[in-house]
């Protein structure tokens, strides 16, 4: 299981073998690339962690069928290079859409751009899903709604996290073997 910090993964059981990367995209990619050099490679990565709702009355948990990079110019990098670079990556066929980004969204305009093209943000999820593609190792990716991007949210991710940890837990619980 792959996870940012470990509020998240408080509650989860100690026979799970847990990676904390650190927050955001630089420090999940290059924490999973690293364990998966070392090897031996596991048969699945999970990412479990918290989110933020894009839309109102988003919440609990979701796994994720596509991930993106929402603070990459990838339409702009394609005109300078004929590359694509950070294109979305498809995790499951059904499932919310995730923007992963390292910028905060603190503000409701960013929040309602990004709603246009997303239902949650995050800041690893595209990070842990490239690096295990680039790896061959398929990967799952499940949030936990901890709070409404922009400016009136109604709680903090510091207010919710401990909640969220025990309903991350409980899925775990529930679905992993």
């Amino acid at each position: 299981m792959v996870l940012a910090v470990g509020e998240e993964a408080r509650y989860l059981p100690p026979d799970l073998p847990v990676l904390l990367t650190g927050m955001g995209k630089v420090n999940a990619a290059s924490a999973v690339a690293a364990v998966l050099a070392a090897g031996p490679r596991p048969r699945l990565l999970l990412n479990l962690g918290t989110a933020g709702a894009l839309r109102p009355g988003w919440a609990g948990i979701h796994e994720v069928a596509t991930v993106l990079q929402h603070d990459l110019d990838t339409d702009l990098l394609r005109t300078l290079t004929g590359e694509t670079y950070g294109a979305p990556l498809s995790l499951a066929t059904e499932g919310a859409v995730l923007a992963t980004g390292d910028t905060f969204v603190a503000d409701d305009a960013a929040r309602d751009r990004l709603a246009q093209r997303a239902d949650l943000v995050d800041m690893e999820g595209y990070a842990v899903a490239w690096a295990a593609a680039r790896a061959g190792v398929p990967c799952r990716v499940v949030k936990q709604v901890s709070d409404e991007a922009g400016e009136g949210a109604a709680r903090t991710w510091r207010e919710s996290v401990d909640a969220c940890a025990r309903d991350l837990a409980e899925w775990a619980a529930r679905h992993v073997a």
